[in-house]
């Protein structure tokens, strides 16, 4: 038998074997956290962003400390009004017939505020997909400060079960693990090179807990 023969040969052998119709796991896909939030703000602080723990009617007075008075306030069009009666200074409302520019993003002392979908604990992800309080793409990689409010209930455990909650598979993803950063050769850390250089993430809890500040208190 020749070398091609004896290949030719092998491969209808092995494409007479059946596969298996259920690939065995040996893992589960749905991790155990026993607290959600906590994990959730602890991930995110190891990646350097400010995390925040409040009561609900805390929202508005939290939101404005961490906003410069003097500068100007980004927002998608599905922002709640009551979100922004803190803010003393200019408000730009991303929208048509006004959509604001690369150029607009990226002026300084800029900070963008969004809603989220869904958050993952034990990765410290935030994940948006468009919808109306989170906007299009550009509004959170441009500009170079950037605070996510997320309603405790959106915190998922794991990856799957935050991809359970996308209704929408047509909305393109976006998913942030902190401050936008990255190493050089040397391990030398660079931040705001591929988004933005700051995070704030304010979990929004409506129980009648005091306001608790993982990194700092406001």
């Amino acid at each position: 038998m020749t070398a091609r023969a004896d290949i030719l040969a092998r491969v209808r052998a092995a494409a007479r074997v059946a596969a298996p119709a259920v690939v065995p796991r040996d893992y589960d896909r749905t991790p155990v956290v026993a607290d959600p939030i906590g994990v959730f703000a602890a991930r995110l602080a190891d990646y350097r962003a400010g995390v925040y723990r409040i009561r609900v009617d805390r929202l508005p007075v939290v939101l404005a400390g961490l906003l410069p008075a003097d500068g100007v306030l980004a927002v998608p069009p599905g922002i709640p009004a009551s979100w922004l009666a803190g803010h003393p200074g200019p408000v730009r409302r991303d929208g048509t017939p006004d959509p604001l520019t690369v150029d607009d993003l990226a002026a300084g002392r800029l900070s963008v505020l969004t809603g989220c979908a869904v958050g993952v604990a034990v990765t410290g992800t935030l994940i948006l997909d468009g919808g109306p309080d989170q906007g299009r793409r550009l509004l959170t990689l441009v500009p170079d400060h950037h605070i996510c409010v997320v309603r405790a209930t959106q915190v998922e455990a794991g990856l799957p079960g935050a991809l359970a909650r996308l209704t929408d598979p047509t909305r393109p993803l976006t998913f942030i693990s902190g401050p936008s950063a990255t190493s050089d050769i040397e391990l030398i850390r660079v931040e705001g090179v591929h988004g933005p250089r700051r995070l704030d993430v304010v979990v929004v809890d409506d129980q009648d807990d005091p306001a608790v500040g993982i990194n700092a208190a406001l």
